[in-house]
């Protein structure tokens, strides 16, 4: 059997059958070109089929590597944290237009700390925290700002409780918001990802709803509150941003053209 064949065979996407054979052989999609007529090195099926095992029952390709790519940074994952994604890049951007030069920002849900470490690493006189409640992802955000050298305060918190009196310019947050019931959470990589993580377990906004209230004790004199939330909870995040006295409330479209980003500024 050739190259080819293997990753034919392997019954995987394209790219997620080059993704994965890259990761265990180090050979490239340049180098397959090459040499996928030649005769399969038994020692890299060895170490291949098994993975592609694996992303046949639907694991996702990001835990199997053990990485994943955020603004251009590679960043450890586990089933302790989400998977990034690209329509949180929209976030992390919205932030740093209305972070000032040495703004305190807050990121709240850290997961696996793509946010705050790529805010500070693209804005290096930030000062920034970041809050998870989970141990587990907490170890997997600490490993990445020491491995991405990024300076960030990590607390283990339910939202605000472990913050004491501190406050800061801006908030941002990609909190649970999927509903209870939503049919989605069964489907494609979300089986894989902390339910936790994914679901308030409640209508989608119950997280949304505690941390718009806490953050108006939490933000300085014209501080921001950024989150992300899903494709059809624009309008209720908006209508609970003006509720609780926020200016300048806007929804903000992510790469699918959908609102994906509401924030304000207090």
């Amino acid at each position: 059997m050739n190259y080819s064949a293997l990753l034919l065979q392997s019954g995987l996407d394209k790219i997620d059958a080059q993704v994965l054979f890259h990761h265990c052989t180090g050979k490239n999609r340049a180098w397959l070109i090459g040499h996928g007529q030649d005769e399969v090195d038994p020692a890299h099926a060895k170490v291949f089929n098994p993975l592609a095992a694996r992303r046949r029952t639907g694991e996702p390709v990001a835990y199997i590597v053990g990485t994943r790519e955020f603004f251009g940074r590679d960043f450890v994952v586990n089933p302790s944290v989400l998977i990034p994604r690209p329509d949180t890049e929209l976030l992390v951007e919205l932030a740093l237009e209305r972070a000032g030069d040495g703004a305190s920002v807050l990121d709240l849900g850290t997961g696996s700390g793509c946010i705050p470490i790529t805010l500070k690493l693209e804005h290096l006189d930030l000062d920034v925290s970041a809050v998870d409640l989970s141990p587990a992802a907490l170890i997997v955000a600490q490993t990445n700002a020491s491995g991405l050298e990024a300076a960030i305060r990590f607390f283990q918190s339910d939202w605000y409780q472990a913050l004491g009196d501190a406050h800061f310019d801006v908030i941002v947050s990609n909190p649970p918001y999927i509903e209870q019931n939503d049919h989605h959470l069964s489907e494609g990589d979300l089986r894989f990802e902390p339910r936790s993580a994914l679901s308030d377990e409640g209508d989608g906004l119950v997280h949304i709803r505690s941390i718009i209230s806490g953050a108006t004790s939490r933000l300085n004199e014209n501080g921001w509150l950024l989150f992300e939330h899903g494709w059809d909870q624009s309008a209720a995040c908006r209508a609970l941003l003006d509720a609780a006295g926020f200016d300048e409330v806007q929804s903000w479209r992510d790469l699918s053209g959908i609102e994906r980003v509401t924030g304000g500024r207090l």
